[in-house]
Parts: C-alpha cells; sequence; structure tokens
C-alpha cells in the first residue's frame, strides 16, 4: 500500500518523520452509467470552451474564480510554498484528555508509520507518552488543498491521525430534540435494563447484508439466471400497550435470546409488574386502526433483465 501523504509529526522541538496511510476501506458497491437502450457505457467528457475540445488531465490546471469572468490560476508550487508550519508538518498544538474531544469532530483516520530508522524513538515515545496520559494530540496540517484539524491517538501500538472538523462545520443541533416530553424514573430505569441485556456484542459480528445482497444479485444477472427475491414480509406485531410495557417485553425478549430465563418471578408466587403510563395533561387518545396485512400475490414476479455484454468500443 501505497503512503497519502509524507511529512513529519512535531511537538515541542521533537520531529517525527512519518508516512501516512489511510486506516480504514470502502468496500461500497460502485455503478457505472449506462445507456438503458443499449448498455453502453456514458462517459464524462472534459472539454475546453475556448477551443472546444476534449482535454487531457495532463492539461488541466486549477484556478480560483474570484468574481465573473476573473479566474485566478493557482499551480502546485504555489500551494507548496505557502508560509505556513503546517504545509509541511503535523504540528501539535496541545494534549488533551480524550473524554473533551465528541466523537461527532472525528473523521476519516488514518495510521502513522515512522519512516525511516531515525523516526523509531521519537515515534515510541510519543505513542507511550500519550498511553501513559490517557490523552490525545489536538495538532494541524495541511492536506488536499486545505488546513486540516487532526487528533493523534494511539491504537493498539500504531499512532493514528483522526482528522476532525473544525468548529464551525458542525451544525447546531438547537431545535433537534423534542420539548416538553416528560419521562418517569421507572421507565428509565427500565431502559436501562434493556441496554444492560443487550450489552456485551462483539462488533465483529456484524456485517454489510446489503452490500451482500446486492453482490447476490451481481452474480445472478451476470450468470443469466434469476436474481434472490425478498422473503414474505413477517405479519406485523400486535398494538404497543404503552411504552412501558413494550420496554418490559423487550428485556424479556434479550433475556430469551441469550438463554436466561425469568421462571424465578413465577417460582415466587408473583408476577412481574406492570407500570401504567401516566395520562398528559389536556390530551386525547387517539386510536390507530389496524390494517390487515395485505396478503402475498400469487402472480409469479416478472423475470429481471439479465446482464448484456458491453459493446465493442
Amino acid at each position: 500500500m501505497r503512503p497519502v501523504w509524507s511529512g513529519a509529526v512535531s511537538f515541542g522541538l521533537v520531529t517525527i518523520p512519518i508516512k501516512m496511510y489511510p486506516a480504514t476501506e470502502d468496500h461500497s458497491i460502485r455503478f457505472r452509467q449506462i445507456h438503458n437502450r443499449d448498455d453502453a457505457l456514458i462517459r464524462n467528457r472534459k472539454v475546453c470552451e475556448i477551443e472546444d475540445r476534449e482535454v487531457g488531465n495532463d492539461e488541466i490546471g486549477r484556478a480560483y474564480e474570484a468574481a465573473k469572468d476573473l479566474l485566478v490560476p493557482i499551480t502546485d508550487e504555489d500551494l507548496e510554498q505557502l508560509p505556513l508550519p503546517t504545509a509541511k508538518a503535523i504540528d501539535v498544538q496541545a494534549f488533551v484528555p480524550e473524554e473533551r474531544l465528541d466523537a461527532i469532530r472525528y473523521d476519516k483516520p488514518y495510521y502513522l508509520q515512522g519512516d525511516g530508522a531515525v523516526a523509531a524513538k521519537p515515534y515510541v515515545l510519543l505513542r507511550e507518552a500519550l498511553k501513559r496520559s490517557d490523552k490525545v494530540a489536538v495538532a494541524k496540517f495541511v492536506w488536499h488543498g486545505k488546513e486540516r484539524l487532526g487528533a493523534l491517538r494511539v491504537v493498539g501500538d500504531a499512532i493514528v491521525l483522526q482528522i476532525m472538523h473544525w468548529d464551525d462545520e458542525i451544525r447546531s443541533a438547537e431545535g433537534i430534540a423534542p420539548q416538553g416530553v416528560e419521562i418517569s424514573d421507572a421507565e428509565v430505569d427500565e431502559a436501562v435494563a434493556l441496554m444492560e441485556t443487550m450489552g456485551g456484542a462483539d462488533l465483529n459480528q456484524y456485517k454489510d447484508q446489503y452490500r451482500e445482497a446486492v453482490e447476490a444479485v451481481i452474480r445472478a444477472k451476470a450468470e443469466g439466471v434469476e436474481p434472490p427475491h425478498p422473503e414474505a414480509p413477517a405479519e406485523p406485531k400486535g398494538k404497543v400497550v404503552d411504552l412501558m410495557s413494550a420496554l418490559q417485553d423487550s428485556v424479556r425478549a434479550a433475556k430469551e435470546r441469550r438463554g436466561e430465563t425469568v421462571a424465578e418471578e413465577a417460582e415466587a408466587g408473583t408476577e412481574a409488574e406492570v407500570h401504567q403510563m401516566r395520562p398528559k395533561k389536556k390530551t386525547t387518545a387517539r386510536k390507530t386502526a389496524e390494517k390487515k396485512p395485505a396478503k402475498p400475490s400469487a402472480k409469479k414476479p416478472a423475470a429481471k433483465k439479465t446482464a448484456r455484454k458491453r459493446p465493442a468500443s
């Protein structure tokens, strides 16, 4: 894997030459645009407005549109000569407790690898200092044409640069949360109990099922066979009486999935306590009409269009 950036990490008078590598991969399925009539590829062409001809990437530069009909050309050399200490280095500004950085700030992570033998000792020094202090390093650096904010933190034995959003890039949450809602302590306790029964999950067990389903459709159409169809929808569940009963039912279901039982209550001769929702003032209950589930259609689904070979260019 090739590095996406090379430079140095600097804090105080310490400098660590580093190479930066992506810490994540994108496995999204990407589609090409085609002409529906004949499956020919649709291409985006870059055309010069003056010469009215297609140009290659080696002929394309960049410019800033300062005003209408006024373009200011900017070269790679212009950007490389910017009078900024962060132009060539990840410049550490401060060390802060990690809990001070809200997760909403975090963007894509990158691994930092020491570049050469001279980087080994200061790299390990920074890593161990971050681990012992339980802090992260807040840094500034220039990458992809703009100055960025980042956090250096330890993952395993490696230092990770987590790109962060600036303050003005994070939108206010004002008006998002509902107002004037009353929740009882018993309801919160039951929600916490549900959280505890659903705890301890191994994140490795989760798979991208959407991608797997799309891949199955692609394989089937490429082989000229019928793509898989969704299973019949599950029967709708009964109407929820109130929030507390829904929470209690969820706790019982979670325990059953984990192999636990709630037989102790029955053996003790007691029934589970049912909490009624407190009526809201000046509100009326609205009943939602229960709809009958639609019966599955007896019609056989029409055969899907299979993949056709791309026409020779």
